[in-house]
């Protein structure tokens, strides 16, 4: 007779029905436990089991190669930490440097470079997404471009995400391209957290401290959008003074000060 194993349900399994209202509880009539305090002990309890596991990080860098990139790449091997790169196409042709830019990420282990459209929309948003084919068929000449390996993309503008079962929308109007991206085998990504620098003073819009601090407690009450996994939201341009270098620089020694471990977006989410 053949055993047929049963493995536990995974810790974002058992998550993830939580959140969804997926579970059935009931109220023993002898010791009465309230649904909501029933829900709360399980929540916590999963909690402290996620807490358990290593905790990930997703530095993901949009809109390059532009000025800038140079320092993301260079700091990515001082570091010795992996970013992603979601690229625009079009960039590239604003220069040789900028195209030596794209040559370094694709020569550099420590990073992987992602799908973030041809055009960028010209940053004409709502006119980008509004005829759906275009707008697929700009990512697609982006990824034949630029030669990318993987089917993972970010859309302009726009904090999507669609892989796996996942379908999390911000904007309706992007909703139709990301759905035909999903449907060629794209897997689509947002973000939890952004961090903004003026490109050039490069003074913080959203101070170092605070964006740290965000992320530790996206980490610690499992509210991103997947438990133990944060992707911060940086773009290259910030990184083109010396004071914006320094703060990236101390953005990756504030965030291994909390043992995080960096990945790629092609491993999201990292589950347990």
């Amino acid at each position: 007779m053949e055993h047929v194993l049963k493995h536990e349900p995974l810790l974002l399994d058992k998550w993830d029905s939580l959140r969804r209202n997926q579970l059935i509880f009931t109220v023993d009539t002898i010791n009465p436990i309230s649904i909501n305090n029933q829900k709360r002990k399980l929540k916590d309890s999963l909690r402290r089991e996620f807490n358990k596991h290593p905790k990930h990080v997703f530095l993901t860098f949009d809109d390059g190669p532009l000025v800038g990139s140079f320092a993301i790449d260079s700091l990515a091997k001082a570091k010795n930490v992996k970013v992603s790169a979601f690229l625009v196409g079009r960039h590239e042709n604003m220069g040789n440097a900028r195209k030596r830019d794209v040559q370094r990420y694709k020569a550099n282990p420590l990073v992987a470079c992602y799908n973030h459209s041809y055009t960028h929309g010209y940053n004409k948003f709502a006119n980008f997404y509004s005829d759906v084919k275009a707008s697929y068929d700009d990512f697609v000449k982006n990824e034949n471009v630029l030669d990318l390996k993987h089917k993972i993309a970010r859309l302009p503008g726009r904090n999507i995400w669609i892989y796996d079962d996942v379908r999390v929308i911000d904007l309706k109007s992007g909703a139709k391209t990301a759905d035909t991206l999903f449907t060629n085998g794209y897997k689509i990504y947002g973000w939890d957290v952004e961090w903004r620098i003026n490109s050039v003073t490069g003074v913080p819009v959203q101070p170092l401290v605070q964006t740290v601090n965000k992320m530790r407690n996206f980490m610690n009450n499992k509210s991103s959008q997947t438990p133990n996994n944060v992707v911060l939201l940086m773009h290259d341009d910030m990184f083109q003074t010396k004071n914006g270098r320094k703060l990236l620089a101390n953005l990756i020694d504030s965030l291994k000060k909390e043992n995080y471990k960096f990945e790629f977006m092609e491993d999201y989410p990292i589950k347990y």
